[in-house]
């Protein structure tokens, strides 16, 4: 069980428990007290003043801001249910990210920043050790804030329970949504990465490309850590190859692989930051700051906290990457069915036996899929359904399902650079290096080498839906062998 003890205790390892391993959690005792302070300094506020005004609580919502409300329209309004924002439909969220959704929703509440009960927190928490939670839809999110999806994850607390003021509106704002999806596309992004690494120093080790393009000498001539670390991990992988290697340069779809990892690695190391310091930030609107000299009440005013305008771009930095390994990948596969290029026999296309030349047909079309979903994510380019003062959507959900399209995608160029690796190893009687070993061998009981004409295509899918799997595995890395 995870404690939650303050804005400190939501990062990106505990999202990790409670969000992929199931993890329930409890709010500590410290935590408790500090929510039930702010709770009753905030009602203390709102009573010290007829004429304050605090969005959606003495006053309505969205194009309605302008009303203001007596003390006991405020409670006749804190009751309502907007049933309004359960609009979208489509493509529910995996269970993984509804929980993190849910963990993500808690931070405004650690500290008492959302002025809302310790029992309303109380009964938030408990959803994670629910059976199941409710269906939240990834498409037609295209609201300014995020009170859609949460609206479908969270109305029915505002109908088994007595709201007092502020809570229905602290259970819908803020933006728990774009630091989950962060989270979870930062978790998969790094374990597809991992993966990544190992097919592509399987298809240098299928080229016996010069290992030149990852020398330790290039540690002293490139200064960014991305590189470094990229250029580490194909020595460690391709350590104990064939030592007959091409006697010229490779390719530049392999000179290159180096560099374009490191760029996944800024990529994903990127998402990473921005995953743990939106999990960490207090985004209510509106929020409310807990008494100090100056305010012995406090203070609570509007923000535009629901609107988190890092992470969409983040998760686009991801899904260029992977449109981008996408493509090595498909030039790869092309080059080593190409004897010309590849210096390989000619038996690794010869049709009698066993022909994978279909493979570059079908990966420069899973390719192609990548690169079509690697368009930068915008702010909405009309106001849409939105209306009065809420004239900006966020579009970290549109971002969100571009990245799985080009995660899929990837995923399948992959697995056919891997049979394509592995049909060139075997028709030349060669090993893996020995950090491959287990990898080709986990890689072949999904496509075994090809003797004879079959159809590769269901089996190469296998392949393709276990790197997926892999890659939103419980593990701390995805490893094609443990499935």
């Amino acid at each position: 069980m995870t404690s939650l003890v303050s804005r400190e205790s939501f990062s990106l390892e505990n999202y990790h428990k409670v969000a992929w391993l199931g993890e329930s959690v409890e709010i500590s005792d410290s935590a408790i007290a500090k929510i039930d302070g702010a709770r009753s300094g905030f009602l203390s506020l709102l009573e010290s003043d007829d004429d304050i005004v605090i969005y959606g609580v003495t006053s309505g919502y969205g194009q309605n801001a302008y009303q203001r409300f007596d003390k006991e329209q405020r409670q006749t309004h804190a009751r309502k249910v907007s049933f309004a924002t359960s609009a979208a439909f489509g493509d529910p969220a995996p269970e993984r990210l509804v929980r993190g959704i849910v963990f993500a929703r808690l931070v405004n509440f650690i500290e008492g920043h959302a002025a809302v009960s310790s029992d309303l927190v109380g009964r938030v928490a408990a959803m994670l050790d629910e059976g199941c939670l409710p269906p939240v839809p990834t498409r037609g999110i295209g609201c300014a804030g995020e009170i859609q999806p949460l609206g479908h994850l969270f109305n029915h607390l505002s109908q088994e329970r007595v709201m007092g003021v502020k809570e229905n509106l602290a259970l819908v704002n803020g933006s728990p949504c774009a630091s989950a999806l962060a989270a979870d596309v930062a978790l998969s992004a790094r374990r597809r990465l991992d993966l990544a690494y190992r097919f592509f120093a399987l298809s240098i080790e299928a080229l016996r490309a010069p290992l030149e393009a990852c020398d330790p000498s290039l540690d002293l001539l490139w200064t960014a850590p991305e590189e470094l670390r990229a250029l580490q991990q194909l020595r460690d992988l391709t350590l104990g190859g064939d030592p007959d290697r091409r006697s010229f340069q490779a390719p530049v779809s392999w000179r290159i692989v180096p560099r374009v990892l490191a760029q996944a690695e800024h990529t994903v190391g990127r998402l990473e930051s921005v995953a743990e310091s939106s999990l960490s930030s207090i985004t209510d609107n509106p929020v409310y700051i807990p008494p100090d000299a100056d305010n012995p009440l406090g203070r609570v005013f509007s923000t535009g906290g629901y609107h988190n305008g890092l992470a969409y771009p983040a998760i686009d930095g991801a899904t260029a990457s992977w449109a981008d390994l996408a493509t090595l990948g498909d030039r790869q596969i092309t080059k080593l069915l190409d004897s010309k290029v590849s210096h390989l026999p000619d038996q690794l296309l010869a049709k009698e036996d066993g022909y994978i030349g279909v493979a570059g047909m079908a990966a420069v079309a899973y390719q192609e899929e990548a690169r079509r979903a690697a368009q930068v994510t915008l702010l909405p380019g009309s106001e849409g359904g939105g209306f009065g003062q809420n004239d900006i959507g966020v579009p970290t959900f549109w971002a969100f399902n571009q990245y799985g399209t080009a995660g899929r995608a990837l995923d399948a160029v992959l697995a056919y650079l891997g049979v394509t690796a592995s049909q060139a190893l075997h028709v030349t009687d060669r090993s893996a290096p020995p950090a491959l070993i287990e990898f080709l061998e986990a890689i072949r009981s999904m496509v075994p080498p090809v003797t004879d004409s079959r159809a590769l295509g269901p089996e190469v899918e296998i392949l393709a839906e276990q790197i997926s799997k892999a890659v939103v595995s419980a593990s701390s890395t995805a490893d094609l062998e443990v499935l």
